[in-house]
């Protein structure tokens, strides 16, 4: 399991939002953001491998884009949002982070899972 990772429940469905396309992006020394990884959540919504398994975890800004559009027109389900970025800072590199979205065609939450 990488040291992000990510839980998508669709609330509208009342279930795991499955198939939905995820990149994380990490701040570098210039104030640049640098996509580190990508995924889709599996049949639990989950996505437990977004970095690569050699990657060191250093502390810095973080954000997880999450691209809602393409999962709600999946479903033939309009939305009022194509993307959700959750951005997030690492103050400790040892730690996991759980970053939880919980999602509906207009409107959305996250928090600090663990």
């Amino acid at each position: 399991m990488s040291a992000i990772t990510t839980h998508v429940l669709d609330t509208s469905a009342g279930r795991p939002a499955a198939g939905l396309p995820v990149t994380l992006e990490a701040r570098d020394e210039e104030s640049i953001w640098r996509e580190i990884g990508r995924g889709t959540t599996d049949a639990d919504g989950r996505l437990r491998d977004l970095l690569p398994p050699d990657f060191e975890l250093a502390e810095g800004a973080y954000r997880l884009a999450f691209y809602v559009k393409s999962y709600f027109d999946a479903r033939g389900a309009e939305g009022f949002y194509t993307e959700v970025v959750v951005s997030f800072v690492v103050r400790d590199a040892g730690a996991h982070y759980h970053v939880p979205l919980l999602l509906s065609p207009y409107g959305y939450s996250t928090y600090r899972g663990s």
